[in-house]
């Protein structure tokens, strides 16, 4: 899944040689519209936008958790804290 932006057939060719769909909606400039998947495109938002408000914290920003189990509980109570807010 990526933006507009990113909507060339160089980028098109591989991801289609490794089995997967491009999720990219089409450049206003392409002659020939590509469709894809509008539902899936609108939850890879709501994705970004996630891990955009967990980067305000400083600790999951530059991962000073050594250990995965120490860093995984701290996503989880940053999640809670976004949630609740």
């Amino acid at each position: 899944m990526a933006d507009q932006a990113y909507d060339s057939n160089a980028l098109r060719v591989p991801v289609a040689q490794m089995g997967a769909e491009a999720v990219i909606p089409c450049n206003r400039t392409r002659k020939i519209i590509i469709p894809h998947d509008t539902r899936a495109y609108k939850l890879r938002n709501r994705i970004g936008h996630c891990f955009n408000r967990l980067k305000h914290f400083r600790r999951f920003a530059t991962r000073d958790d050594r250990r995965t189990i120490h860093f995984l509980g701290f996503v989880h109570l940053a999640a809670a804290m976004i949630w609740m807010a």
